[in-house]
């Protein structure tokens, strides 16, 4: 088996709260090369991004890739729609989910792939005001039992 470079570029942190994670996916993204040089230098934000159905295409929203700052006048935009590439037959299961009530598909995190740029793509469900409510009680929880554990230590 062979061993997989990863470089993280970016998370996003709020997800987790935000959403109920039901099913990963691995999608590699269209980019041009200043928005590679820039995601090298580890400048960008996934934070408000979704990805969306476009012509039967996947398409990556709001991924904020800031303009590489060494370029000439043909620098990229930093906000525009990114296609993903990801497998048809993933595509097509994507596809039947999303059209299911309450899912949506949101970027976890944007990371380096030996020299491929991909992102970790989340089938995921909005969760209600009492789910966040029970995941800040879980942590709260969780803290306190690991304090008591380094306090008897």
């Amino acid at each position: 088996m062979k061993e997989e470079n990863i470089k993280v570029i970016c998370r996003n942190r709020k997800a987790y709260f935000e959403y109920a994670i039901d099913a990963l996916y691995e999608a590699g993204l269209v980019l041009k090369g200043t928005e590679v040089k820039s995601l090298r230098q580890g400048r960008a934000n996934i934070e408000d991004a979704y990805a969306r159905f476009r012509d039967g295409e996947l398409f990556l929203y709001n991924a904020h890739i800031s303009p590489y700052t060494h370029a000439a006048v043909d620098s990229h935009e930093p906000n525009r729609p990114r296609k993903l590439l990801i497998h048809r037959w993933e595509l097509k299961r994507l596809l039947g989910k999303v059209q299911e009530r309450g899912y949506t598909l949101i970027p976890l995190k944007l990371y380096f792939k030996d020299q491929h740029a991909k992102v970790e793509i989340a089938l995921a469900r909005g969760k209600k005001k009492h789910d966040k409510r029970e995941t800040i009680r879980r942590r709260e929880e969780q803290r306190e039992l690991e304090r008591a554990r380094k306090r008897r230590h």
